[in-house]
């Protein structure tokens, strides 16, 4: 009698996973569709209006789902791949969606047919380890001291974004900025840290055309004492400081008590004094520039112009950083430890402009910087949000090429050939793996149907000619011309993707999808609000997002 008892319970239990695996799925597709339009040169531009009320105009994957409020949390998983896809290769952050969205899509057919959650992951990851493989061999090197071949690699990568009616300017820029900053760890590895080492200056007004790559840092500062102390040096002498050069106020209250009325001025002499030997540990170098992180007061002041020298006060930490790699200062703490070796002499003009209504300082020309700044100009704060967006994009798809000089076809002819040989493949792979093998075969073909979408061609027609061209393994390096919908050689349009950015969103695709599909419940911890009147609540489970709005308790 038992039995039947025991079948239906197992029953309805499928039934609750199959439903959750069935709204993850939509959600994940939903999250897919905002994006799928702004994949390919010919995309759509999103405008959004974020939490401060202002708007951002843009087609990157990232800063659209960046911006999206979603409380369905497979859908919030979905956004953090195209974050985690930004951090680590800084392109392809439509694609990683796109390409996870139609994995999962592929595999809700398998679930309504009751297949088990960890087989379609098995062949998901069985695909996945044959899909590096071809990509591995598709890839062919580059020499990353081409300049030609790294602009077209750059340009092809940043073809998709908006500032690509300006030609060449962004990816000149990436590739300048990047070769500066790279350091060699030996054994022909290079390190690029676009982080700490490179930093975008917008200032609007101006044209796009005028945004250059400077031989140096520049910052929002001007000198102290601007009509006494100098605004352009030649070839400067340049001190670093992360101590204040004023009198050291005490720790904590300070009480002096004094007897006779001379010892007042006996006070203010000494620090007076402390302040005077200070200024000469630093005279006695010689320099023609001194830049502190803290205060410098007004005395200090007058003993540096007296001795010509001028000074900047109050930098950010980061920014005398950068200063030190580009000439070659060492920052020091305390003026007496100060020696010949920390004064950097790397640079070659120290000056100040006005650019706008603000003064800039320029340290440039430096013979051999490790640092430098992008100086972005354009007509609206808008364009240059999105200018600076594309231009990291750019930046990180240089650092890539840098760090792993391999080239894929772009144009969704790598998914393609891709698609092709798991196809062929698939008919080796034995048991019921075989058919979620085959569909995350035709997953890949979501990137090249996308683009052809976006081109506006007919995409059935399109799609057929592509496959039969991949089908019998001619040219791996078949693909569409986003900007024509064309099919082409990708080889000579020059449409070429990083193979760092490509193996990236094939692993990061896939791994996703495995994990959204081996989840069969969702259960929340957050307790719904009670009806006033009822019985007492339970405690209510915080989550991060419910703490930051808490009302501030007044002091």
């Amino acid at each position: 009698m038992h039995a039947p008892v025991l079948v239906l319970k197992d029953s309805l239990k499928r039934e609750s996973g199959t439903k959750v695996h069935h709204a993850n799925i939509q959600a994940s597709k939903a999250v897919a569709d905002i994006i799928r339009t702004t994949l390919g040169p010919r995309s759509m531009l999103k405008m959004l209006l974020d939490a401060s009320g202002g708007i951002v105009v843009t087609n990157d994957g990232n800063s659209i789902l960046r911006e999206l409020d979603i409380a369905h949390p497979a859908a919030k998983s979905m956004i953090e791949l195209s974050r985690t896809q930004d951090e680590e290769v800084g392109d392809g952050t439509t694609s990683v969606i796109v390409l996870a969205g139609e994995m999962l899509h592929v595999a809700e057919a398998f679930i309504e047919k009751n297949y088990h959650p960890t087989v379609i992951c098995r062949a998901y990851n069985k695909a996945l380890e044959d899909a590096l493989a071809v990509l591995d061999k598709i890839a062919m090197d580059i020499d990353v001291k081409d300049r030609t071949a790294m602009l077209g690699l750059v340009k092809s990568c940043i073809g998709t974004k908006f500032t690509s009616q300006f030609g060449d300017l962004i990816a000149d820029l990436a590739i300048d900025a990047t070769a500066i900053v790279g350091v060699d760890l030996g054994q022909g590895l290079r390190e690029v840290d676009i982080k700490k080492y490179i930093k975008v200056e917008k200032v609007p007004g101006g044209q796009l055309e005028d945004s250059r790559v400077l031989k140096g840092v520049m910052f929002n500062k001007d000198v102290i004492a601007p009509g006494k102390m100098r605004r352009k040096i030649v070839n400067p002498r340049i001190i670093l400081l992360d101590c204040p050069l004023e009198y050291k106020k005490g720790e904590n209250q300070t009480n002096a008590e004094l007897v006779k009325e001379e010892d007042w001025g006996v006070l203010l002499k000494m620090e007076e004094e402390y302040i005077e030997n200070i200024c000469a540990q630093i005279i006695k170098f010689k320099p023609d520039l001194v830049i502190t992180e803290k205060g410098l007061s007004d005395l200090a002041c007058h003993y540096l112009s007296k001795a010509g020298i001028s000074a900047i006060r109050r930098l950010r930490k980061t920014d005398n950083n950068r200063i030190a790699k580009a000439c070659g200062a060492v920052i020091v703490n305390r003026p007496d430890e100060l020696q010949e070796s920390d004064v950097g002499t790397g640079a070659g003009l120290f000056e100040v402009k006005k650019i706008g209504d603000e003064f800039f300082a320029f340290i440039v020309d430096c013979k051999d910087p490790k640092a430098c700044t992008v100086l972005l100009r354009g007509a609206s704060k808008d364009l240059l949000n999105e200018v600076e967006r594309n231009l990291q994009d750019a930046m990180s798809v240089a650092r890539n090429i840098i760090k792993n000089p391999k080239l894929v076809p772009g144009g969704g002819a790598t998914e393609l050939t891709v698609s092709a040989t798991l196809k062929q493949k698939s008919s080796s792979v034995e048991g019921i793996e075989k058919w979620p093998y085959e569909a995350a075969a035709i997953a890949f073909e979501a990137i090249p149907r996308t683009l052809a979408q976006n081109c506006g061609v007919n995409v059935i027609r399109t799609m057929t000619a592509l496959q039969g061209k991949h089908a019998n393994g001619e040219n791996a390096w078949t693909g569409i011309d986003g900007n024509t919908g064309e099919i082409t050689d990708m080889k000579e349009r020059k449409i070429w993707d990083v193979y760092n950015v490509k193996s990236q969103t094939f692993k990061t695709a896939i791994e996703a999808s495995c994990m959204l599909l081996r989840i069969d419940d969702i259960v929340s911890g957050i307790k719904k609000k009670q009806a006033p009147g009822a019985g007492p609540s339970k405690p209510q489970i915080e989550t991060e997002a419910d703490a930051d709005n808490e009302q501030m308790i007044p002091e």
